[in-house]
């Protein structure tokens, strides 16, 4: 959900057309990247969820101690090198017990070894915290393509549902604005935004859901809403982690709109969600069936 946020201030039109543009830009390259990684799957899709990983640990880092710590970073990354072939081959129990082992050091380096910017009572929780969070954009999105018949369908189906809430949030709220839905964790985010994103992202998730010859369209809609509600919901927990610490970005990596974590953080909580929907439904070997199938 990219409805304007603390990371846009208070721009006058100038800027607010020149961020837009930034977006834009940004998009038409990443988006491209992303769907021809997701199309061909395999390796070339594990390479790009682990650098995405990657990219979001080191931005936590940054964002809760100030710099890229190493005390977690060691820990994350090789947590997360070794949870991508894991799951890569198959093996996605393997790959989430790694996570969880990694999560665990990474907490007791930051604890055994506390240092001068540690401004929180926790800072062992925030570092495992961290680990398990980056593995949100590994594991859950590689088992689902997976999936040898459904996978690539699933994951369009995620992305639409994302994406186009996130487009439509910003869109609705910009120009409708009205009450603030959660003035304490993001000033600027509203309800005409958050109520326009679930809108697009259900009319999205049900044209590619047709498109894909996919039968119970009212169901597949239900799914759309729950998954559109959860990816704002990672939307405003990042928000405030930010606002936590004091942050209006997780970093600059992205032109026009902020880093991986900006981004990426609806979808985290929505694939994992559509993970444990589909895992339920048809098992670790055909989530994606069991999400889109019913």
């Amino acid at each position: 959900m990219s409805e304007p946020d603390d990371r846009d201030g208070e721009p006058g039109e100038g800027s607010s057309a020149s961020n837009l543009k930034l977006r834009i830009a940004s998009a038409t390259v990443l988006a491209p990247l992303v769907l021809i990684c997701t199309y061909f799957g395999g390796w070339l899709f594990v390479i790009l969820c682990v650098v995405a990983a990657g990219g979001i640990l080191w931005e936590w880092t940054w964002l809760v101690a100030g710099r890229a710590d190493a005390r977690v970073l060691v820990a994350g990354w090789i947590g997360l090198l070794l949870a991508g072939a894991l799951v890569g081959l198959g093996l996605p129990g393997a790959a989430a017990g790694v996570i969880a082992i990694e999560a665990v050091l990474a907490g007791l380096a930051v604890t055994a070894f506390p240092s001068d910017g540690d401004d929180t009572l926790e800072p062992g929780v925030w570092a495992a915290g961290g680990v398990i969070y980056a593995s949100l954009a590994l594991i859950p999105p590689v088992i689902v393509r997976n999936d040898p018949q459904w996978g690539l369908m699933a994951l369009l189906f995620l992305f639409a549902t994302v994406w186009i809430t996130d487009i439509f949030a910003y869109f609705c709220g910009r120009t409708i604005g009205g009450p603030l839905l959660w003035p304490k964790v993001s000033p600027k985010k509203t309800w005409s935004g958050a109520i326009g994103g679930l809108v697009g992202g259900i009319v999205a998730a049900l044209a590619v859901a047709y498109a894909g010859g996919i039968a119970k369209l009212g169901i597949i809609g239900i799914m759309a809403l729950l998954l559109s509600g959860l990816a704002q919901a990672g939307d405003l927990f990042e928000s405030g982690v930010k606002r936590r610490f004091g942050a209006k970005d997780a970093s600059g990596l992205i032109p026009g709109h902020g880093g991986l974590m900006d981004r990426l953080d609806g979808l985290l909580i929505a694939a994992f969600a559509a993970l444990l929907i589909g895992m339920l439904r048809a098992g670790a070997g055909s989530p994606a069936r069991g999400l889109l199938v019913w």
